[in-house]
């Protein structure tokens, strides 16, 4: 069941971030290679966005993941050395994305390699998601819990148990879906994905 108040919260950040880009709607829309009104929708709160929506944002706003959830951050150095971040379990913050409830680690840092998430998957058939995300970069995912049938634009769907992991071309479509009797979690780890576009690719509702 969507979570009204996440999606209202989420959009009034997305909103906030967009005015601080000096972006109107309709720039954001087509650079992200979205309508206007799904935009509109998600910054009201009207709608939640599944994660390749997500990262179609993202790209729109020229940002990356961590941002378009959490703000801007201060401007920092491009000196990495000795970076730390620490997520608490107690300090996770769940977003909602339709399929996913999408978990984003190591949220105190800028100009990150990777993005690394808590994904629970909520999917329970693949014609739940318009189509299979895809966006570029290497992906990697282990499974915490449960069990998930990863999907593939060129593989046969392939069953991951607690404990089995998969490394992949991100730009293939893909998505997950539990089999489990409880929703899976899984650890998802993606890199280089903050460059280029997102597209989507094999089966869905269009």
């Amino acid at each position: 069941m969507p979570d009204s108040g996440a999606d209202e919260a989420f959009g009034t950040q997305l909103r906030r971030l967009r005015h601080s880009t000096g972006r109107t709607l309709k720039e954001v829309a087509e650079t992200a290679g979205l309508a206007v009104s799904t935009v509109s929708k998600i910054e009201t709160g009207r709608m939640s966005p599944t994660y390749d929506v997500l990262l179609k944002l993202a790209h729109g706003l020229n940002t990356d993941l961590t941002t378009l959830f959490n703000g801007p951050k201060p401007a920092t150095t491009s000196v990495r050395t000795g970076r730390l971040d620490v997520t608490r379990a107690t300090g996770r913050k769940h977003h909602p994305t339709g399929s996913y409830v999408y978990e984003p680690l190591a949220t105190g840092l800028t100009l990150k390699q990777m993005d690394p998430t808590v994904i629970t998957v909520k999917a329970r058939a693949i014609d739940e998601f318009d189509g299979l995300i895809r966006h570029r970069g290497d992906e990697f995912v282990f499974v915490l819990s449960g069990a998930v049938e990863l999907h593939s634009e060129f593989y046969a769907p392939l069953r991951l148990d607690a404990g089995d992991s998969a490394y992949y071309d991100a730009s293939m479509g893909h998505a997950y879906i539990s089999v489990s009797e409880e929703d899976a979690t899984i650890l998802n780890i993606a890199a280089g994905m903050n460059t280029g576009a997102v597209n989507r690719a094999g089966p869905g509702r269009g």
